[in-house]
C-alpha cells in the first residue's frame, strides 16, 4: 500500500516559475495586438466598454483585465472604469519619452503570443492536433477531447495527479468528515481526493464519478493505495447523467475548467445530490473578489483559459452561485499551491 502524506516543503513556487510565460503572452498582447494602454489613455473604459472596443467576449476580457490589474498596469477608478496607473501611463503609451511598448513587441510574433491572442480573439481553447473544433483537456459531448483517448487521458490524469498528490491530504486534514458516510468525488480523476478522505476517515466511503477513460487510471491508483473495499468508481457525464447522492460532494479543481452557466449548472446538479444536511466542497484557485490578482492565480487563469472553456474565479463568484442553489458557503479554507476550500452546507 502506497504512502500519501503532507510534503515537507512547499511546492508553491515551482508552479509560479511554470506559469510565468502567461505574463510575457498576455502583456505583449495588450501591448502589440490589442493598444490597450493606448486606448485607455485617451479615455477610461468599463469591462464592458472596453470589450466592445477590442472586440473580445467577457472571459477572455476578464482574464486579460485580471492580468494587467494584477501586474499594476490598470486599475478601476470610483466609476468603475479601467484606467492606466502611473507605470503604464509613462511607459507603456505609445509616443510618450520613457515608452517601452516597442521592446515589448519584439515578441509581438513569437508562437506563444500568437497563440495567446488566437484565443483571446476566439474565446476557443486549443483543440487537439490543431483541431479547432476540439477541447483538448475537458469533456464536452461531441467534440474531440483528450478525455476520450486512452493514451491521452491517462497521460493528463498522471499529470495532474502530481499536483493532487500533495494537496490532496492536506485538505483531508483541514476539513473533517466523521460524521459523513458517503463522498462523491465529481470529476475525480484519478480519485487522490477521495483516498486521502478516505485515510483520514476510516467510517467513510467514496465514489469517484469520471469518464470512462479517466477511470481506467483511477482503478490503478485504487489497487496501489488499498482503498478498493471503500472506493467505487462510476463512469458517466457529469452535466447530463444523474448524479448518485452523498453527505459531501467534492468538486475539486474541476469548475475553473467551465464558464459561468456551466459552473452555475453544475454546482445546482450537486446541491441536488446532496443528502439533508450535506455539504459540498469546491476545491480550486481563488482571484480576488476584485479580479484584480494575485497575479500567480490571474496567470494561472490564463492557461485554463487557453485549455478550457474556463478561467479562475473568485470566492465572491463562488459564493454567490452556491447561495443561489440553496446553500451556505463558510470562509475560504487554504490548503496547497494556492488552493483554497469553500465548504457549503445544504439545509
Amino acid at each position: 500500500m502506497l504512502p500519501l502524506g503532507i510534503p515537507d516543503t512547499n511546492p508553491t513556487s515551482i508552479f509560479e516559475y511554470f506559469r510565468g510565460n502567461y505574463g510575457t503572452e498576455l502583456l505583449t498582447a495588450a501591448v502589440a495586438h490589442f493598444d490597450v494602454f493606448g486606448r485607455l489613455a485617451k479615455q477610461p473604459r468599463t469591462l464592458a466598454e472596453l470589450q466592445l472596443e477590442l472586440r473580445l467576449a467577457e472571459r477572455p476580457a476578464i482574464v486579460l483585465t485580471t492580468a494587467l490589474r494584477a501586474m499594476q498596469l490598470l486599475e478601476k477608478n470610483p466609476a468603475g472604469q479601467f484606467e492606466l496607473t502611473a507605470i503604464a501611463a509613462e511607459h507603456l503609451v505609445r509616443g510618450q519619452e520613457f515608452d517601452v511598448g516597442s521592446y515589448l513587441s519584439l515578441a509581438a510574433t513569437s508562437p506563444g503570443v500568437m497563440e495567446m491572442v488566437e484565443r483571446l480573439r476566439t474565446n476557443r481553447p486549443a483543440g487537439l492536433s490543431g483541431d479547432e473544433a476540439g477541447a483538448a483537456f475537458i469533456y464536452r459531448d461531441g467534440m474531440k477531447s483528450a478525455m476520450e483517448q486512452t493514451q491521452l487521458a491517462a497521460h493528463f490524469t498522471l499529470a495532474l495527479s502530481g499536483r493532487a498528490k500533495n494537496v490532496a491530504p492536506m485538505m483531508a486534514t483541514q476539513i473533517p468528515l466523521q460524521n459523513a458516510t458517503i463522498l462523491l468525488d465529481v470529476g475525480g480523476g484519478t480519485g487522490i481526493y477521495s483516498i486521502a478522505f478516505l485515510r483520514a476517515n476510516p467510517q467513510l466511503r467514496a465514489i469517484v464519478f469520471d469518464r470512462p477513460e479517466v477511470l481506467k487510471t483511477a482503478e490503478v491508483f485504487v489497487a496501489d493505495y488499498g482503498v478498493a473495499a471503500r472506493l467505487q468508481l462510476q463512469s458517466g457525464d457529469m452535466f447530463a447523467d444523474p448524479l448518485p447522492h452523498a453527505d459531501v460532494i467534492l468538486l475539486s479543481n474541476i469548475l475553473h475548467d467551465w464558464d459561468v452557466t456551466e459552473c452555475q449548472t453544475l454546482i445546482h446538479r450537486c446541491a441536488a445530490a446532496l443528502n439533508p444536511g450535506g455539504r459540498l466542497i469546491i476545491h480550486d484557485v481563488l482571484l480576488n473578489d476584485e479580479l484584480d490578482g494575485p497575479l500567480p492565480i490571474a496567470l494561472y487563469s490564463a492557461a485554463l483559459f487557453t485549455l478550457t472553456e474556463g478561467r479562475a474565479y473568485s470566492a465572491s463568484e463562488y459564493n454567490g452561485w452556491l447561495r443561489n442553489a440553496g446553500l451556505q458557503p463558510q470562509p475560504p479554507i487554504a490548503t496547497l499551491i494556492h488552493c483554497h476550500a469553500i465548504v457549503a452546507r445544504s439545509s
